[in-house]
């Protein structure tokens, strides 16, 4: 009797290979053959769950963010009422959460390449054009709630402009992981998150000086 393989293991394994391939050899050159070879399979095998590399292209950057988004929420359920943490621990939990966006370790590494990689190819190709701009207006999304948490906790100064700060802060986000990526000897992930960190600490609101007493 033939063994049973579990259709959605399976894709995992492929897109898990996948993004070794791209992190490689770059993912324009992910092709079906380099990754089933990758992932110890026939070619086959593989155009049972992939008709073609366009789709599992696709199918890769889409189970990034399913990733990604399972790891925001599981931060954000640990960090609970924004307010009940004290402002230096505030801005460091907000930190902490954006940084799931920066290529840090290996597995940060492989979704910042994967996500360069796919919005380079959908400039160009339009089948890749609505993913990405959904994924652009997550990031930016996140970085709203953040800043508007913040904001209602009295953290960050009062008087800016959110629609603008998120716009700085996700150009900021963006310049990092390109560079970490592409110069990881000159951007380093420590450098990133003290980077990260000082951004945020400018955009809060100055400590109040303990009173004198009477």
């Amino acid at each position: 009797m033939p063994k049973y393989v579990d259709p959605e293991t399976r894709r995992r394994d492929v897109v898990d290979a996948l993004f070794r391939v791209a992190v490689r050899d770059g993912l324009q050159r992910a092709s079906l053959r380099a990754v089933a070879d990758e992932a110890g399979l026939n070619i086959g095998s593989l155009r049972h769950y992939f008709a073609s590399q366009q789709e599992l292209m696709n199918f890769a950057m889409q189970s990034m963010l399913d990733r990604l988004g399972s790891r925001l929420i599981q931060r954000v359920e640990q960090i609970g009422e924004l307010r009940r943490h004290p402002r230096t621990e505030q801005l460091r939990l907000a930190a902490d959460l954006l940084a799931e966006l920066l290529p840090l370790d290996e597995r940060r590494r492989a979704e910042v390449t994967v996500f360069l990689d796919f919005n380079a190819a959908a400039r160009t190709n339009p089948d890749f054009g609505d993913l990405s701009r959904r994924t652009a207006a997550g990031a930016r999304e996140l970085v709203r709630r953040v800043l508007v948490r913040l904001a209602e906790a009295g953290t960050l100064r009062t008087g800016l402009d959110i629609d603008v700060e998120v716009e700085r802060l996700t150009a900021l986000l963006d310049g990092l992981g390109l560079s970490a990526v592409l110069h990881p000897d000159i951007v380093s992930a420590g450098t990133c998150v003290t980077v990260l960190r000082a951004h945020l600490d400018d955009l809060s609101s100055p400590v109040a000086p303990p009173r004198s007493a009477p």
